[in-house]
């Protein structure tokens, strides 16, 4: 059972057009949705299940920019800024705190990996840097000190993945836009090219504009429309605990353990080192794309052969627009957390801090990261079909850049100055003959 997410009231209205529809609830979903209806645009946002059903309320409400792709790095700074002023935007609290992240470095590999990191985000006048071991100690007191030096940048944050799409859904309501969950969006409708309305379970809504904002979903989506968009998913596990006093409140990474304190005085937990694969017919069919970022990440990815396997074979079959989709079928994706790495994880927590040894588990719960060959999202336009934009393949790091993310988006519909060059985000770099990969050594 996943997370308890907060709810907005079911939307009494079905709309027979909008100038734009989007397909997602979550982070994304929701930025761009509000986005969209502040500029007075009309907009109907469609969601499956409930708002932040999926992988939006299970990650670790990490806002960083420490360690982030460079290609990302403009964004999360636009990203910050909104997210320091986003409880006074959207009329709620959405849990960010300026807190600070730090990266522990554990071998001389980790030390020279985070300063090549340093080096390309210099560019950017980001205020991360290395740290002592002094410095460590006061900034996560009472631990077992065996980290000579970390990356740490003061100016990261954190939000609550369970409160801040609702909260930005919500906004977006009041700001003018329809916001329908358990209305699954079964495809688009194309003339000449462009589309013209979005088939949804309830009915139709003629439109101008589409914005595929549905993680996980995505490819499936968009392979129906005949687009080829190498996506995979990435299983992740946390946890999350009572509040606890005397821990530290800046949030941790080591290769053991990821941990950040929540709004309600609890943890959340997580392996800083481990993701899961399931292996389904899109691992053979996207292998060579992922070549390279399996090679590099090999060491911190298991494997494994599951029920996920038939299930996304049986999904993948064409369904006509009338009848029931996967994506009711499914409202929800909810696999199962891996305990036994959480577990360890906590052991290894309360040997580092001993202010973790009375710390009770309240819940533990996974998801599944959307996952480019690159590592970076997709925010395009579709140069194949006229008035659809991508948001999608945010690879774990969607959550602390989904407000500029979803304005980035936003910006790509109606033709306004993009927040940020959008232009390693492009759905084309799969296909134009560019080498789609992670940056090494970072």
């Amino acid at each position: 059972m996943g997370p308890q997410v907060d709810t907005i009231p079911p939307e009494t209205r079905f709309p027979q057009k909008a100038d734009v529809v989007v397909i997602g609830g979550g982070i994304i979903g929701t930025s761009a949705a509000l986005a969209l209806a502040e500029t007075g645009v009309s907009v109907a946002l469609c969601e499956k299940g409930h708002i932040a059903g999926e992988q939006s309320s299970r990650n670790w409400g990490w806002v960083r920019k420490a360690r982030r792709d460079p290609r990302e790095i403009p964004l999360i700074v636009e990203s910050l800024r909104m997210w320091e002023r986003i409880n006074e935007r959207v009329g709620a609290e959405t849990g960010f705190r300026t807190t600070g992240i730090l990266f522990a470095a554990e071998t001389p590999d980790d030390v020279i990996r985070y300063e090549t990191w340093l080096e390309h985000a210099k560019p950017f006048q980001i205020d991360a840097r290395m740290i002592t071991a002094d410095e460590i100690d006061k900034l996560v007191p009472n631990g077992s000190r065996v980290w000579r030096t970390a990356l740490y940048c003061a100016s990261d944050g954190r939000a609550e993945p369970q409160k801040a799409a609702p909260a930005i859904a919500a906004a977006a309501r009041r700001a003018g836009a329809t916001v329908l969950t358990d209305c699954a969006v079964r495809g688009l409708e194309t003339t000449g090219g462009r589309v013209t309305a979005a088939v949804t379970e309830r009915g139709r809504i003629t439109c101008q504009s589409v914005v595929v904002a549905g993680g996980a979903w995505s490819r499936r989506f968009l392979a129906d429309l005949g687009l080829r968009l190498p996506q995979l998913k990435v299983r992740a596990s946390v946890m999350r605990t009572a509040p606890l006093e005397g821990p530290p409140t800046t949030a941790l990474w080591s290769k053991e353990v990821g941990f950040r304190k929540r709004l309600d005085g609890g943890y959340t937990i997580a392996d800083g080192h481990a993701n899961l694969a399931s292996i389904t017919p899109d691992s053979f069919r996207f292998f060579g794309d992922f070549l390279p970022a399996l090679r590099m990440e090999w060491s911190s990815l298991r494997v494994r052969l599951d029920d996920r396997f038939l299930q996304e074979w049986r999904e993948a079959k064409p369904v006509p627009l009338d009848q029931t989709s996967p994506y009711e079928a499914t409202r929800v994706l909810d696999p199962e957390p891996d305990r036994r790495a959480l577990r360890k994880s906590l052991d290894n927590l309360k040997r580092r801090f001993p202010a973790f040894a009375d710390a009770h588990v309240v819940q533990e719960w996974a998801g599944l990261i959307d996952v480019t060959p690159d590592a970076v999202p997709v925010i395009s336009r579709v140069d194949q079909m006229q008035g659809l934009v991508i948001a999608t393949g945010f690879s774990g790091h969607g959550f602390g850049i989904g407000p500029a993310a979803g304005r980035l988006a936003a910006d790509l519909v109606t033709g306004a100055t993009p927040i940020v060059n959008p232009t390693d985000f492009r759905f084309s770099r799969f296909s134009d003959g560019v080498k789609a990969r992670p940056i090494a050594g970072i």
